[in-house]
């Protein structure tokens, strides 16, 4: 009895650390969209398809990269080499990062269909963007179980960083 309660928090932790993980690959992966967006908006002013392959393309290398050094880490820390199956549960833990691509790389298509401007395109990258990164300041509140007070300061604290990325884009495109 008294091992199955050990183990069953033993698991609620880990459970909960791969969730804080992959809501921190959320955010990370959400800063890298935006971030590129702002490089690529510039560059490639006639192509939302450009920009969202570019989002993606970088999301997917960031996450290799990753994928790489946490396989490295694990690999040196346990002093064996990881199995496939370690590999693929890294892998799988770090997409999160390719995940976060997901919107802003569909409201830049929407562009590249013809739905809308290449500019509107962009901009509404970057609000869903921002959307996101609200939605993972509340989740990690939620998880944390903040007060209203500490859940504005973590959803203020991400739009923040989103806001800093929209300042940015206006910069660099003035």
């Amino acid at each position: 009895m008294l091992q199955q309660f050990f183990s069953r928090a033993g698991r609620d932790r880990r459970r909960r650390g791969d969730r804080g993980e992959r809501l921190g690959g959320y955010t990370y992966g959400t800063i890298i969209a935006l971030a590129t967006i702002v490089g690529a908006a510039e560059a490639f002013k006639h192509g939302a398809g450009h920009i969202a392959i570019l989002v993606l393309v970088t999301a997917c290398v960031f996450w290799l990269a990753h994928v790489y050094s946490d396989a490295i880490a694990d690999s040196l820390t346990r002093g064996q080499r990881l199995s496939w199956a370690e590999l693929r549960e890294i892998a799988a833990r770090e997409s999160s990062i390719i995940e976060a691509a997901v919107i802003p790389v569909l409201l830049l298509a929407g562009g590249t269909l013809g739905l809308y401007s290449v500019r509107a395109a962009v901009w509404l990258a970057f609000i869903g963007g921002l959307g996101v990164l609200i939605a993972e300041g509340l989740a990690f509140a939620r998880a944390e179980r903040l007060g209203i007070v500490a859940s504005l300061a973590v959803v203020a604290a991400n739009l923040t960083l989103g806001l800093m990325l929209v300042g940015l884009k206006l910069w660099v495109s003035h």
